[in-house]
């Protein structure tokens, strides 16, 4: 898992997912790592899912914690790049009417920076 700060945008993290999203350790790190990054100020999370071939019930346990987590402090968090496979998993469990989704990283850093003004 890679957490990047976005330059012009100082309150936006984007945060890369590995391919195997399994919860357990990840899930725990994520959401420490989270709430850090909203005491430290941060406003926007964009998830990118890109490479994520494999996620169970546990990762998406850890997408709604952290969800939540944001949600608390006045934060937002949002999808990215969701591949066909990870998207179904999220209609099937309805949290495709949860969670905001962008077709890329590059449109949900529009979204903040329209957020912004």
């Amino acid at each position: 898992m890679k957490f990047a700060e976005v330059k012009d945008q100082p309150a936006v993290l984007v945060i890369t997912l590995e391919p195997h999203v399994f919860g357990g350790v990840q899930a725990v790190e994520f959401t420490t790592r989270i709430r850090d990054f909203v005491g430290q100020g941060k406003r926007g999370f964009i998830v990118d899912l890109s490479a994520v071939e494999v996620m169970n019930s546990s990762g998406l346990g850890m997408l709604v914690s952290s969800l939540t987590t944001v949600r608390k402090f006045g934060a937002e968090l949002v999808l990215a790049a969701v591949p066909e496979k990870i998207q179904r998993l999220l209609v099937i469990t309805h949290l495709d009417r949860v969670f905001q989704q962008f077709p890329s990283v590059e449109e949900a850093l529009k979204y903040f920076s329209q957020q912004e003004q």
